[in-house]
């Protein structure tokens, strides 16, 4: 297959990846596969997993700017090595654990060094640190809803509910690069606290009642 004819999304891209970061990281991904660059695709999950880490100190170095910006950074690289793994037909089980389980430390440090820094600079840190506690919590929520799901029904999630992702990992980071940009700390740990628990909410209250409708009605076989 040759690399025009491979698509660089995948089902389940958030709306951030559509139409920004994969528009990115594809060019990324055809100038590793134009030049030979020997990047395997988890060596790939490795850079965006650095690029992530080394967004937390800046945030702890009062440097939100260079923190959100190493934030997008990682996102966006974090779709090259899935896109190396289907144009070079390495697609592995043991790949896309790896990739996710890496992606969870970034989202983790990243949160954790928002937060620090915004609570060295708002009037009230407990506020801030129950804040980020949520965004944790919240985030983490949001896997596992989807981990759970997928334990025990076979089928993709975006084709089983109507309750669009609003809290993708996309989403997430993209709207930690503009809150650091733009200098809006405490209402980005805010919306990101906002986004996972009512996404988390929605999906886990929607796939239930879906997954039993379907049991009920003696549908196919789930799992």
């Amino acid at each position: 297959m040759g690399v025009g004819e491979i698509k660089p999304w995948k089902a389940g891209d958030g709306p951030v990846s559509v139409y920004l970061n994969r528009k990115i990281s594809w060019r990324i991904t055809r100038t590793i596969l134009k030049y030979r660059i020997p990047l395997t695709p988890n060596k790939m999950s490795v850079i965006s997993f650095l690029t992530g880490v080394l967004a937390a100190p800046f945030y702890v170095l009062h440097m939100p700017i260079i923190g959100g910006i190493l934030a997008q950074l990682s996102s966006i690289l974090d779709g090259v090595d899935g896109e190396l793994a289907r144009a070079l037909n390495m697609c592995t089980r043991s790949g896309a654990f790896f990739d996710t389980v890496l992606d969870r430390f970034v989202d983790f440090l990243i949160v954790v060094g928002l937060t620090y820094f915004t609570a060295q600079i708002y009037p009230n840190p407990t506020l801030v640190y129950v804040l980020g506690f949520l965004v944790v919590t919240g985030t983490y929520l949001c896997s596992y809803v989807h981990i759970a799901f997928r334990a025990y029904c076979s089928k993709e999630i975006p084709r089983f509910t109507k309750i669009p992702h609003i809290a993708s990992r996309d989403i997430r980071l993209f709207v930690v690069f503009l809150g650091s940009i733009l200098g809006l700390y405490l209402e980005t740990l805010i919306v990101l606290a906002a986004i996972t628990y009512t996404h988390t909410l929605l999906r886990f209250v929607d796939l239930f009642y879906r997954f039993r409708r379907v049991e009920l009605q003696g549908g196919e076989e789930l799992t």
